[in-house]
């Protein structure tokens, strides 16, 4: 095996996460975003409808994601408050009819702990936090729960303005973060093989903040924790580019072929067929697999 790309160090490479299992050592887990939003931003709506979030979800897995990531609140200022209520009633349906249609990993997005309680009881494996655990609630329910979490960092949170976000220096700032996040997760009681970083790409963050955290990410990924990246079609792509977006398929998967080999090991992503395809080639060349149908014919 190759080990190039292992990040130093890395904190229980593998893993039991819900009902699959991962050796992050050799392997990239898939993660397929399903929003029931309205206002989603890449597929503004698309799956909003019950019956066609869940149908993108058995797609998804269909198409080889490991993982299925359901929300029901978009991360963006530019939208409606909504209740927990309405927030649980987006999720817990899309979340029960795929837990029993497969075994693959179900997360949640969501920032509040009676939303993560509710998707968690409805099958959810794993809590995918864009606050970074700052709502009161959620690192002891995590704990209490033993579920997965993804700390992710961000400045103002899920539908919070930050106008001109600014850094000294983006990505020792955004490991700072981490460090503390996770530290605080740890003194909650979540177990260190629980928990997932994520250096949140575009989440109050610029195009040139997100390509020096893209281009330093072995900076995050030394801190020790699987490293998720969620760089699907975000808009540092299309303003490197000057593409819309649905023209950022090559882009994101330039830069999640990059991103792995600076240590990512989980993609959350649009294009699950496509990057699959992608990402198994990066696997096979960097030793981690053989190929699927190999000849041997030596003529």
């Amino acid at each position: 095996m190759s080990g190039e790309t292992l990040p130093s160090g890395m904190i229980s490479p593998v893993r039991r996460i819900g009902r699959r299992e991962f050796d992050f050592a050799r392997q990239v887990a898939i993660m397929a975003i399903v929003n029931r939003t309205p206002n989603s931003f890449h597929d503004q709506g698309s799956t909003f409808e019950l019956d066609t979030a869940v149908a993108a979800a058995r797609r998804a897995v269909d198409d080889g994601a490991d993982w299925v990531d359901i929300g029901g609140f978009a991360f963006s200022a530019a939208q409606a408050q909504i209740g927990v209520d309405e927030e649980i009633e987006r999720v817990v349906p899309v979340i029960a009819e795929v837990r029993k249609a497969t075994d693959a990993v179900i997360s949640v997005d969501t920032h509040r702990p009676e939303v993560a309680r509710a998707a968690v009881e409805a099958g959810a494996d794993v809590i995918n936090d864009t606050n970074g655990l700052r709502e009161p609630g959620m690192a002891e329910f995590a704990a209490e729960s033993g579920v997965s979490v993804i700390v992710t960092h961000s400045l103002g949170g899920p539908g919070k303005r930050v106008l001109r976000p600014s850094y000294a220096d983006v990505v020792s700032e955004v490991a700072g973060f981490l460090r503390e996040r996770v530290a605080y997760a740890l003194k909650s009681g979540i177990a260190e093989d629980r928990i997932i970083i994520d250096p949140g790409h575009d989440l109050n963050k610029n195009t040139f903040h997100s390509l020096e955290l893209t281009r330093r990410l072995e900076e995050i990924t030394a801190i020790g924790y699987p490293t998720l990246v969620a760089l699907s079609n975000k808009d540092f792509i299309g303003e490197t580019l000057d593409r819309p977006q649905d023209e950022r398929k090559e882009g994101t998967i330039a830069a999640n072929v990059f991103a792995i080999l600076k240590g990512a090991r989980i993609l959350r992503v649009h294009d699950v067929a496509a990057t699959v395809a992608s990402v198994r080639m990066t696997e096979a060349m960097l030793g981690w697999r053989g190929p699927r149908t190999p000849s041997h014919n030596l003529a």
